[in-house]
């Protein structure tokens, strides 16, 4: 019976050629540069980021706006990177970031 339902399985002769359509699709959206008042407004609330608190930061990844929600894993001062449980993320591609 099993040989019998092997033969009715989905057959992709090209593997992988749905996941590049589905990339094809996606629109890129070009990263957009901070005013001054509001860099400095990110700044200041990026200084204010411990470890073990939960934040919310809307940031630029690979072409697209994401938001990530979570509690703060590690925060690097020196490489400019913040990590959200497992998500590493640069100071510069913050665009929007909520505290607690």
């Amino acid at each position: 019976m099993s040989d019998r339902a092997r033969q009715f399985m989905p057959f992709a002769a090209l593997k992988g050629y749905m996941d590049l359509i589905a990339e094809k699709e996606r629109v890129k959206v070009p990263k957009r540069e901070l005013a001054e008042d509001e860099a400095q407004v990110l700044s200041d609330k990026i200084s204010q980021i411990k470890k073990g608190i939960i934040i919310t930061a809307v940031h630029y990844s690979d072409g697209e706006y994401i938001s990530t929600e979570g509690m703060v894993s590690a925060v690097d001062f020196t490489f400019r990177t913040v990590t959200i449980v497992k998500t590493k993320i640069e100071f510069d591609n913050i665009v929007s970031l909520s505290l607690g």
